[in-house]
């Protein structure tokens, strides 16, 4: 194979004392095409170099190449669920001996407290570090928000990722096929929220509607793991009731805040999709129809939810009370009755010293 000899730069032949470097002309074109390659894979796409007082700021913005970067982070959330499945889950439950039903759900929840777990410390900490809660105006100031930081862009990557990975695990977990609608549902409804923050530049306030979200979750999965460990134990059930309706109210009271009354204060009030603005009435009032509708439809079936459980939990008291009832009609109809002093004697009850207890009548003279 012929070899080419490639001097180096002025600034590097010192450290070699002036020798020549021999390089594989091949081996050389073949590691810049797959670095190329790999970092489509790897790293986000599109950035650019925005000018700022102490320098120059990479950011971001989407683009078609992200699709690429989405499957591999699909493959890697695929390994990393496998992971957390036969090295956590899977040994937790043998120690319990749960039901398939049991299982099932137990491997769900399971999963998912890990992924609401990680998913709110490091959304937490990009929401802390962008400022986003020292200044609320930067939710909606200056949109739109086309430009992101890695770190705002590689999670919602991650995002994305792992709830289109879920769609395959459906089959790898060989889910039955009655819990397949409700799963498929609240997953279609995360990539639909996540997608549209994404793809309408309202990142920002997606990363705190996300949060406030993956609270709630995260304390219900972990509420249904102490359940079935504990059935008696639902404290985490109560806590996660009261949250749920707390984080419900801030998201609707933050949605109309940022939707309804900051953008439509922005000077820039058009409809320019190549520059990524989508500020006007009838989108803000579509996005915030959407944010109502899922948060009423939610509260719906937490109401329901609740009240079922209200159901069952008086029906077992009802049938606890009816038991102890029952338990001592049959004591009392089993202890002895108390007989007379005597002995019977051809239904006459006689004395013990062989007279009767009656009194006789004095025949009249």
């Amino acid at each position: 194979m012929p070899e080419l000899s490639l001097e180096l730069p002025a600034r590097c032949t010192s450290l070699f004392e002036g020798k020549n470097i021999l390089v594989q002309v091949p081996t050389l074109r073949t590691l810049q095409v797959t670095a190329k390659t790999a970092f489509i894979f790897i790293l986000p796409q599109y950035n650019i170099s925005v000018p700022t007082a102490d320098g120059e700021l990479v950011h971001y913005c989407y683009g078609l190449k992200d699709l690429v970067t989405i499957l591999f982070y699909i493959f890697i959330a695929i390994i990393l669920h496998a992971v957390v499945q036969d090295y956590a889950l899977d040994k937790i439950s043998r120690r319990f001996h749960l039901s398939k039903v049991k299982h099932s759900k137990f491997n769900e929840s399971g999963q998912l407290v890990a992924f609401h777990l990680t998913s709110m410390i490091w959304c937490l900490y990009v929401i802390v570090t962008e400022g986003y809660f020292s200044n609320p105006r930067s939710l909606w100031e200056n949109y739109p928000h086309v430009y992101l930081p890695f770190q705002v862009k590689f999670f919602y990557l991650c995002q994305l990722s792992y709830w289109l990975h879920a769609l395959p695990e459906l089959y790898f977990q060989k889910v039955r096929k009655e819990e397949i609608p409700r799963q498929l549902q609240y997953i279609c409804l995360y990539l639909v929220h996540i997608a549209g923050a994404y793809l309408l530049n309202l990142t920002r306030l997606g990363l705190i509607l996300l949060l406030l979200q993956y609270v709630a979750e995260f304390l219900f999965h972990m509420a249904r793991l102490v359940y079935f460990t504990d059935e008696n134990n639902e404290k985490l059930f109560n806590a996660w009731a009261v949250v749920f309706v707390v984080t419900r109210l801030f998201t609707l009271t933050l949605s109309v805040l940022v939707i309804a009354f900051g953008l439509a204060r922005e000077d820039n009030q058009t409809f320019e999709p190549e520059k990524g603005n989508f500020n006007t009435l009838l989108l803000r009032m579509g996005v915030l129809l959407v944010v109502c509708l899922f948060q009423t439809w939610m509260m719906w079936r937490f109401i329901h939810f609740q009240l079922r459980r209200w159901r069952e939990y008086w029906n077992e008291q009802s049938a606890r009370k009816r038991a102890a009832a029952s338990a001592t009609i049959a004591k009392q109809q089993s202890k002895p009755l108390k007989r007379e002093s005597g002995y019977h004697e051809n239904g006459v009850v006689k004395a013990e010293n062989g007279t009767s207890p009656r009194t006789k009548k004095l025949k009249s003279p």
